[in-house]
Parts: C-alpha cells; structure tokens; sequence
C-alpha cells in the first residue's frame, strides 16, 4: 500500500508523519506524475483557495479528479472545501463529494479550539475513547446530501455537522494530523485496503 499527501501547501508533513507511524509508505505529491502508483491520497488542511491555484498552476486539476473516482480520498479542513461541490463562492475545486462547505465558519485563527468527538466509526479501532479534534479557521459541513451516498460521521455537540464519508471519500473539518491519536488515519488505511481488495486483479503481461 502506497499513499500520497498532497504537498502543495498546508500541513502535509504531519499527515506523513502519521501514516510512516502506522507502517504505511507515504510520498508527497506535486505533480500529475506522482499520482500513477498511488493506492489513496490525503489532501491537508492549509489555504484551500492558495491549494487550489497551486493544483490549477501545477496541471493537477484533471489528474486528482480522474484518481479519486477510483481511489480513496480523503481531505483535511482546506482538503475537505476542495472536494466539495458546494462551498458558497468561486474559487478552484475537485467537486467531488455531494456536502455543501462553509469557510472558516468557527472563526479566525485565535478562535482556534480543541474538543473531544464521538465519531461511532472509529468503535474497535483501539478502543471506544472521544477523538481528540483540533479546529483551526476550520470549515463546517453545512449539509450531506444522504440520497447521494453522503453520511455524517461526527457531529459537535450542538449538531454541527465536522465529518462526512461518501463511498471511497472522506472529509473532516479538523486535524487529525496535529493529534497522536492514529485512529482516523488507520480508519482511512483500512478504506483503502477495502478499496484494493475490491478492484479487479490487474493483467498480467505474457512472453
């Protein structure tokens, strides 16, 4: 299993970091190149607009959208505007997953925070304790669309919606990068060894 961090700008080298921990070869990814063995990619929080450029500049556009209709992705605050159809303005996205986004809807960065979530899918992966979530100019989900395969994961506790799956797609409004908590890193590893356990052997070529 290989998975890349795109690594145009924000906090890659955490989410890296966290996955190396978990026994999983991780790369950054620029270049529409560097897609091509990748089995799942994680996009980092940071300035989504500033990614989104950079993904323009960098001809990476058509490649990530091409990649995570087969492949596992999963965004992180900045990540999780960029794969999202709706966020209420104009600027660069995948478009991928059926929620609608909300900018830096708790704040500027001194309003950052930390708070423990229940998120019921991590239940069995060491142990059934709150996740440590830290919010920083964070994103909240507005609405999933369910019809379209979109489900809330976690919630704060006044019902504020802060992540979302939606088949193969992961989003989270916080960073789970900048914890010691693996729980939802090892969540997203084992989304895609289900994903590589499903796709159809590949050919092999013959003499």
């Amino acid at each position: 299993m290989k998975i890349g961090v795109l690594a145009l700008q924000g906090a890659f080298a955490e989410h890296i970091n966290l996955l190396r921990r978990l026994g999983v070869e991780a790369v950054e990814v620029r270049l529409p190149q560097e897609l091509a063995d990748l089995d799942g990619l994680i996009i980092p929080g940071g300035e989504s607009t500033t990614i989104g450029k950079l993904a323009e500049l960098y001809g990476l556009m058509a490649p990530l959208q091409q990649f995570a209709q087969e492949k596992p992705v999963w965004g992180t605050c900045a990540g999780m505007i960029f794969m999202a159809k709706d966020i209420g303005r104009q600027q660069p996205l995948l478009g991928l997953m059926d929620v609608v986004v909300e900018r830096n809807a708790f704040g500027r960065q001194v309003d950052s925070f930390e708070v423990d979530l229940d998120i019921p899918a991590l239940n069995g992966l060491n142990g059934h304790a709150p996740f440590p979530a830290v919010f920083i100019r964070a994103p909240r989900l507005v609405s999933a669309n369910e019809a379209a395969g979109a489900t809330v994961l976690a919630r704060l506790a006044d019902g504020t919606p802060v992540a979302a799956q939606q088949g193969h797609w992961l989003v989270t409004s916080f960073h789970p990068e900048l914890t010691d908590d693996l729980r939802l890193h090892h969540y997203f590893v084992n989304m895609v060894a289900a994903a590589l356990a499903a796709a159809p052997p590949k050919a092999v070529a013959t003499g």
